[in-house]
């Protein structure tokens, strides 16, 4: 039976309250920023242009998505189109959730069981705690899951794992500190199958001696799942902090060059009042935001919507 790996989420209530109260700081700094800018009936001009720039790549959403909405606002203008706050929100709100769909795309496919999913990312991202939080939401769907302790370089990492594993009642398949990491996959893998279970969720090092070396062995860990599983690795998960703002991009070029990224999640977008970095992220590398992180408990890693995204920034 072919299944798609991350399907169309079930209706889940309170979805978009969740996602208002995660995205509060960014709502709050961006649209008190933008009464700021057409307060008093302000007539659109050069300053006021520069203002609304400022406050858009403030918010992280990037230069070049910044500069399309001044375009768009200017050809308002030009058309001697009504152009407020109000009528300025919603053309921003348009053209983010225009900008996210062109980088949508669907999940893998998965023909025979398990799906393997990488989940990569640098020490501190949120990595061990995502992993947790995605095995918690596929069980909750229904389906099987092993953890995979892959990150053996660093200290207490596969203890980490463990722990997750613990709370979430998901068997983790580990090997004794340091040991190769594509050694412990083959055996998740062998094991998934054996048991006859959906989803091997692998933990992988965020760092290493060098970065080559880091990639090096992201590209064997790729190559390992490849042999063992029909199209493996079925996704690979580049976890980001998003309260690192766009420096998190630098890090998201190096892992997409050499581990084939195919989605990002985005980590502790309730920390931050520059939630726009989704856009900016999504747009740079061309990839889809998957799942973002809206808090502590296990049911705060939330499937992207694009809609969802935008009304929880711009509605009350």
């Amino acid at each position: 039976m072919i299944q798609t790996l991350f399907g169309p989420p079930p209706p889940e209530p309170g979805f978009l309250e969740k996602l208002k109260r995660g995205l509060e700081k960014t709502r709050a700094g961006l649209a008190s920023r933008l009464e700021d800018v057409f307060g008093g009936g302000r007539a659109i001009d050069a300053e006021l242009l520069e203002e609304l720039e400022y406050t858009l790549v403030g918010a992280d959403l990037g230069v070049r998505t910044a500069t399309e909405i001044l375009g768009l606002v200017q050809q308002r203008v030009n058309r001697k189109e009504k152009a407020g706050a109000d009528e300025v929100r919603e053309l921003i709100r348009s053209h983010l959730v225009e900008v996210l769909r062109s980088t949508e795309r669907p999940s893998a496919a998965v023909t025979e069981p398990p799906a393997v999913i990488l989940v990569v990312g640098v020490n501190g991202s949120g990595k061990t705690t995502t992993i947790g939080k995605l095995a918690y939401r596929l069980k909750q769907e229904g389906r099987s899951v092993l953890l995979c302790a892959a990150d053996t370089f660093r200290a207490a990492a596969i203890e980490q794992l463990e722990v997750w594993g613990r709370r979430t009642g998901t068997d983790v398949i580990r090997q004794r500190p340091g040991a190769d990491p594509s050694a412990v996959l083959y055996d998740a893998v062998q094991a998934a199958k054996a048991r006859g279970v959906d989803t091997v969720i692998v933990d992988t090092a965020g760092r290493l001696h060098t970065k080559s070396n880091l990639m090096a062995e992201l590209e064997k860990m790729r190559r390992t799942a490849g042999r063992l599983s029909a199209g493996a690795p079925h996704e690979v998960l580049l976890v980001l902090d998003a309260t690192t703002g766009q420096n998190g991009l630098e890090q998201a070029r190096k892992f997409t060059e050499s581990s084939g990224v195919t989605g990002i999640v985005l980590t502790k977008l309730d920390g931050t009042a520059k939630g726009g970095i989704v856009v900016a992220i999504a747009r740079e590398l061309n990839l889809p935001i998957r799942f973002v992180g809206v808090g502590e408990q296990l049911e705060d890693l939330l499937p992207f919507d694009p809609e969802k995204f935008a009304a929880s920034i711009f509605e009350g």
